[in-house]
């Protein structure tokens, strides 16, 4: 006889989990179905394991530094295998802290694959045979995968993903990353960190093509300095293995070169986990892999939501857990307000930091509004200058006729960090006047803030 639910959830991840527990707290019966790991591709092997990984190159690249401090450090060296264990330990130790908190919530959670073969019924293959579950509301959040080229297809030994560059089987003396988004420049800053010779390979005329233009010169400015390769406006168009080595063939300014390398990490984008789960069959609308939702998170098929990167972008986990609430508020009875695509802020933890919430200066003018735009560099903030970290912008855009901040953008130390501060402000809809009237902590980084603030309306006071 089949289970019974209020709310059912597919997929686990940061959208799901979090879109089950608070289903339990607001009273309904619910259910998750996982058929890997309790926490997604995030907690497992994503957004948590990769910090603990660039956590450590950021201590390792410190310590070359320390003459700098007073400091001296002999013999600076890393243990790849030590630094993978730990980032491994970090993953495993919250995976178990989202089981521990389901089981708190009285969510019933059933590992297998999951399959839906009519509104409202799920078929679930498990370990010990298949079992019929029943959902009021179901909840898709199967999340998504490292988008595969032909030709660029991981092997595992030199060309990986992102799993494998997470367990790297050894270490890159001369590494390509293709694609320059959040996942390929964090590899590629880590690796390069830690020593190996390393290329960038983005098909956009930038690196980090989503960011700001001015906050993406900046970055790459720093990239190189550091010793990367920046190849824009390029593509990879065939890689041949043979041996231990990676002859790759690019595609730059009207002509093809082939450039050697010992390992290529491929980040070309992701896509949705749609297949197999009996979408199609219900009427549910699939574009380029991806649901399409309503901004309540709607399939237009009743009682049928999907949430998290399955349902398209901004491919991030707080959108996810944002969306998942709302979902579960929404089948609870309650009328949440949709999310604002806008106000959800991105992070990349690159070295140095990148951050930004809203339009850039150049969407909000291609948008219509007449724009103020603030800047303010580290350099002239003295908190930046006592840590160390002078290198990097805050950059804010005002609409010109309302006062109201459409964006902000940031590079440098700390920066994922500071961002929340305008998402909060974005929130609750303040304009230049308030957060020229917020005082802030001095000597603290999110001083450079309010003088980005000030710099849009001539009145920075430090610079």
């Amino acid at each position: 006889m089949a289970q019974t639910f209020d709310m059912v959830v597919i997929g686990s991840g940061p959208g799901g989990y979090v879109c089950a527990i608070r289903g339990a707290q607001l009273g309904l019966k619910v259910a998750v179905i996982e058929r890997e790991h309790l926490g997604g591709i995030c907690l497992n092997w994503g957004c948590i394991p990769t910090k603990a990984l660039l956590r450590s190159a950021e201590v390792f690249h410190l310590m070359h530094r320390a003459k700098e401090f007073g400091l001296s450090a002999d013999k600076i060296g890393y243990d790849l295998p030590a630094v993978v264990q730990r980032s491994r330990g970090v993953a495993k130790q919250l995976a178990g802290g989202v089981g521990h908190l389901l089981k708190k919530n009285k969510v019933t959670v059933i590992m297998g694959d999951a399959t839906l073969t009519a509104p409202g019924k799920i078929s679930v293959k498990t370990d010990k045979g298949t079992e019929e579950v029943t959902g009021k509301a179901i909840v898709v959040a199967t999340g998504a995968r490292a988008r595969e080229l032909p030709g660029l297809e991981p092997d595992g030994k030199l060309v990986w993903n992102y799993k494998h560059a997470l367990n790297p089987p050894h270490m890159p003396k001369k590494l390509l990353v293709i694609g320059s988004g959040a996942i390929g420049i964090e590899f590629a800053s880590f690796f390069n960190t830690l020593g190996a010779e390393t290329t960038v390979v983005e098909v956009m005329d930038r690196v980090l093509p989503v960011e700001d233009a001015e906050i993406s010169a900046l970055a790459k400015k720093q990239f190189v300095k550091q010793g990367m390769k920046i190849m824009e406006k390029a593509a990879v168009k065939k890689l041949d293995r043979a041996g231990n080595k990676v002859t790759a063939h690019i595609e730059i300014g009207g002509k093809t070169e082939t450039h050697e390398f010992d390992t290529v990490i491929s980040a070309v984008g992701i896509v949705g986990n749609v297949e197999n789960l009996g979408l199609e069959k219900l009427g549910v609308k699939i574009d380029r892999t991806h649901v399409v939702t309503d901004e309540y998170c709607g399939t237009g098929v009743p009682g049928l939501y999907a949430i998290g990167d399955v349902a398209g972008a901004p491919w991030l986990a707080h959108k996810a857990s944002h969306e998942g609430v709302m979902v579960a508020e929404l089948i609870a009875g309650q009328k949440p307000h949709p999310i604002k695509p806008n106000s959800i802020p991105g992070c990349t933890y690159c070295n140095p930091q990148v951050a930004s919430v809203g339009l850039t200066e150049e969407k909000a003018k291609a948008a219509g509004y007449e724009v103020k735009v603030g800047r303010f560099p580290f350099i002239g903030n003295g908190k930046a200058i006592a840590l160390g970290e002078p290198e990097g912008l805050v950059k804010t855009v005002f609409d010109a006729k309302t006062g109201e901040l459409l964006g902000a953008h940031m590079v440098g130390a700390e920066v994922t960090e500071l961002i929340q501060g305008y998402v909060v402000g974005r929130t609750l809809e303040t304009t230049e006047a308030e957060l020229m009237e917020t005082v802030f902590p001095h000597p603290t980084l999110s001083e450079m803030m309010h003088e980005s603030v000030l710099s849009a309306y001539g009145r920075a006071i430090h610079f």
